[in-house]
Order: structure tokens, then sequence, then C-alpha cells
């Protein structure tokens, strides 16, 4: 016994510096007040909703880049500043248009919607596609033996590997552009995805941001047909020919920008590989842009939760690293455009400013909101790999990590994550606490009354300081985070990783 009391005396004395070290990085002292200048920032009403390639928003990605800069952050290697400018399009709302099936007439917006196109008033024979893909790899060809020159091209919407919503209208831009190439006049596309039609029409009939198209822009006309309603589907399939009249939807380019900064790692080893942290910081806008309802003393949709949350915590994870960097190097994104497409991820992931098979992981950030604060929720927790650091940085603040609190929702494909999970790299999205999908939830997201003050400060302290610690253990991890066996993105992994 008296062997073991020197040991037992040493141990007492160790055990609190190990937990002096923890508590002395720079995530444990970051500082409520700074935060909630930030949230307070860019969620107020100057900057106008921050919808993707209008001022406000602009104004947003400066506001993130001078604070990369004001926490010694440096552009990416190979580039001399912060923005990455994402090249858009920006697309008038709808307008009138008809069309004639038979003895039929489909009104615009009641039954169909063009998503694209010049103005045209055309009678053609109607030939229907398929799906209207091409894919050599899999000796699959939807045109093969068609003849659609001068025709109008029926599709039915997604393909047999693109099953959920997004996926469904990922892939319509691709459909579009195979017609016009086989020298159609017009495509109509049955829209047949699990989202309620009234939705689709709130959402697409307004002005609309899309990714700018390399190359020559497709200004064919482009319907979607309310492929839930049976009848049209019916009388289309039968239809020889049909008359496309349309007002067209006009086009303009405008700018959008990633906002995109570098942390070197430590280690000479393992600075080369990269996690990548990313949340979006644009929102829905003002008024109709919203799309909800909103009144004249309110019209400005600010977006404190959605994602301004997601944004400071981007803001606090670059402060704390910076003051002390991990092994891995580290790469911080604020994208633009995920509310009108996930456009800004999208186009980062496909043209990223460093090898995307140096970056060993994405931790995601964003959310509707929360109506837990004792917890944060990770979407793709247990399928990405690195449970243990998330659930360790979150106790060490108080909070518990649910995961995946409504599967139902198919929230792991409907965030940024989803187009860096793509590419094969593991990619969950850490959201602020909620376990289901109620009516606390919903009630400020997208809405006009979700402003800076009715948000928790002393949760949003939390849940930086959980997000920022947490890249920080992933990052300094000895060995990669790894897809669970089976993911549907783990053929991916495979290709990009070479494993």
């Amino acid at each position: 016994m008296k062997k073991l009391l020197p040991l037992l005396f040493l141990l007492a004395l160790l055990i609190p510096g190990f937990a002096q070290k923890k508590n002395t990085l720079p995530e444990f002292s970051l500082q409520k007040s700074e935060l909630e200048a930030h949230m307070r920032f860019l969620a107020s009403d100057e900057l106008m909703g921050r919808r993707t390639g209008e001022p406000g928003n602009l104004v947003a990605a400066r506001y993130v880049a001078e604070q990369f800069r004001r926490y010694g952050l440096r552009p990416v290697p190979g580039q001399s500043t912060y923005m990455q400018a994402v090249p858009l399009e920006k697309m008038a709302a709808l307008q009138k248009g008809t069309l004639y099936v038979g003895n039929d007439t489909l009104l615009s917006e009641k039954d169909w919607i063009l998503m694209s196109g010049k103005a045209t008033d055309v009678r053609a024979p109607l030939v229907y596609a398929g799906f209207g893909l091409e894919d050599a790899a899999k000796s699959w060809d939807d045109y093969k033996g068609l003849d659609v020159k001068g025709k109008i091209v029926l599709v039915q919407s997604g393909s047999p590997d693109a099953t959920t919503p997004s996926e469904i209208i990922s892939v319509s831009n691709e459909k579009r552009r195979l017609a016009a190439q086989k020298g159609a006049v017009a495509i109509i596309e049955l829209f047949k995805a699990p989202v309620p039609w009234n939705f689709v029409t709130k959402y697409f009939s307004g002005d609309r941001i899309a990714l700018a198209a390399e190359g020559t822009p497709v200004s064919l006309p482009h319907a979607w047909v309310n492929g839930q309603e049976a009848r049209f589907t019916k009388l289309l399939r039968v239809a020889s020919d049909v008359r496309f009249q349309t007002d067209g939807r006009p086009v303009q380019t405008v700018n959008g920008y990633n906002v995109v900064a570098y942390i070197e790692g430590t280690d000479a080893k393992l600075k080369n590989e990269y996690v990548l942290l990313s949340a979006h910081y644009d929102h829905v806008g003002v008024g109709k842009q919203g799309g909800q309802p909103y009144t004249p003393e309110d019209s400005i949709f600010n977006g404190a939760r959605d994602n301004a949350f997601g944004t400071v915590s981007l803001l606090a994870a670059a402060e704390a690293l910076a003051q002390n960097p991990p092994k891995r190097s580290v790469v911080l994104v604020a994208l633009t455009g995920e509310e009108v497409g996930l456009l800004g991820s999208k186009y980062y992931a496909s043209h990223p400013l460093l090898p995307l098979k140096n970056c060993v992981f994405n931790l995601n950030t964003d959310g509707a909101g929360y109506n837990d604060t004792s917890i944060l929720a990770v979407i793709g927790l247990d399928r990405t790999g690195a449970r243990a650091e998330i659930e360790a940085a979150s106790k060490a603040f108080g909070l518990d990590v649910v995961a995946d609190p409504a599967p139902e929702q198919g929230l792991f494909d409907r965030s940024d994550n989803v187009s860096f999970a793509i590419k094969g790299i593991p990619a969950p999205t850490i959201t602020p606490g909620f376990r289901t999908f109620d009516a606390d939830l919903m009630k400020n997201y997208h809405q006009a009354s979700d402003n800076p003050e009715t948000i928790d400060f002393d949760y949003l302290l939390k849940f930086c300081q959980a997000y920022a610690y947490a890249s920080r253990l992933i990052a300094d991890r000895s060995q990669v985070p790894q897809w669970i066996k089976g993911d549907k993105y783990e053929e991916a992994a495979q290709k990009l990783y070479g494993n």
C-alpha cells in the first residue's frame, strides 16, 4: 500500500493536467458575445434574406471572408482570394403558357410548369423516349432507334438510379440537354417525384437560380407535367402530337461566391490530407421569394436558424482551429446557393480548390431549427465513421448526440453534404438538436419570424464549441473515417481513394 501511494499521488497530479490541457484549447474559450454578434449581423434585415445572386448574399460572403482574414486564415494554396466564383443563371418567374393535347387543354402552373426555355408556339409530333437518358457504360440508350428531330420528346422523370426527389430533379437537366442535342423542339417530362404537386409549383414557379451551363446554353422549352395525375400520363402516352405554347422564361447571368479558407496542419505526414468543414450562408430572400406567408410589417426571411446558425459555427471553428491547428489541414467553405438546389456545394465538388482525394472527411452543419437544447443531431452519424469523436466533443460541452432522428425525411440527401458524399467523401451533417419534426421545430423554418431575437445564444455557444472540437478530433485521428460497409456511397469512396 505504501508503494502505491506515490503512484496514486502522481496520477492525481497528472489527471487534472490532462483535463487542463483539453480545456485550454481555443474552442473552450469561445465567447458567446462574439458568436451572437455574428448571428445578429448575418440574420439582420439589412441583408434582405441573403438570397443567392442578390446584394445581401454578397454582403454576407464578404463578411465571412473578412472574419476568415481577421482570424488569420489564408486562402487555399494556389489562390489569391477567399472567393470562389460560382457562375449562375437567374431565370424569370413563370410566364403564361398552355399545352394542347388533342381536345384537352393543360393549364400552366395548375397542370404543368415551364422549367426553362425560350418563348415558343409549336405544334409537333410527340415521341416517347423512356427516361430520355443515355449511359454508354451500362449500354443504355433511351433514344436508340428514335428520330426526334423537329419533334416534342415525352420522358419519365428520374431514372433507375435516380429515385430521391433531389436525384430526380438533378437528372432533369441532362434530359433537356440530350433532347436538344437530338434535335427536338421541346421536351415534356412526366414529373412523378414523391413531392406534392402544389409544393412543386410553389417552389419552381418563382424566379429561379441555377448553375450556368458550360458551353452553349440550352434554350429548349422544357415542361414538367403533373405525372402524379394519372389521366395526364395516359393522355400524353396516347397523343400523336401536341401544341406547346409558352411565353418562355428569360435568363440573365449573375454572380455567386463560395468563401473558402485554409488552415495548414501541423503533422508533416498528415497535413497533405484535409478535413472539409462546410455550411451554407444563403437563405430565401424577401416576400414571395421566401415561399411562405409574410406581412407588410415583416417580409424579410432572415434565416437565423437556416443557416446563420451553421455559418456562425463555421466561423467559430475557423477562430478556434486557426489559433491551435490540428494535425491534418482544414479547408473551410461557406457555401452559396443551398436553398436553390445545393448549387454552391455542387459547384465546389466539381471544381475543388484542392484535390478531393486528399479530403478525408466533410463535416457539414445545417438545420431547420431545434426543439431540444440538450442535444445536437447528426444526420449520417452511423454511416460515416466518426461517432466517437462527435460524441466526445458534444459531451465536453454538456450535449448528447442523437443520430438521424427523422429518417423518413431523407435528410442526408437534402443538404450540401450529399454533394461531397456523391464523390465518395464521408460527409455527415451536424444540425441543432431535434428529436421529431414537430410544430415547435418548424414554427420558424423558412418563416419571416426566424430572427436573431428568437435564438438561444447559450445553446448556440455550446453547439459551436462542439462543432469546432469535433472538427479538431476528426482532423487529429490516426486513421481516417470510413463509410460503413455496404453504404450506397461506399463504391464512390473506393473510386476516389483507390481502395
